[in-house]
């Protein structure tokens, strides 16, 4: 596999930015965004889609541990 020359590159990451836009804007709902996930995955390497993808997640996690901080799965601890 080659490296993506540099109009490959902003070509692929246009089209990431196109989705990660329609996904904020839609709640991240994905169903309006497929025409442009089918594209940011034509104009990506797989690698760079997975990647992608996983540094998208963390970023909402990230926002939300920020903003909302940390919620215990299991609620105050204490007696049962």
């Amino acid at each position: 596999m080659t490296a993506p020359n540099s109009s490959e590159r902003k070509a692929c990451w246009d089209s990431r930015d196109l989705l990660w836009k329609c996904l904020d804007d839609n709640d991240d709902d994905p169903s309006p965004c497929q025409k442009l996930h089918s594209e940011f995955e034509a104009k990506c390497p797989a690698q760079w889609v997975k990647y992608f993808t996983k540094r998208r997640e963390f970023l909402k996690f990230k926002e939300k541990m920020e903003t909302e901080g940390f919620q215990p799965a299991g609620g105050p601890r204490g007696g049962s």
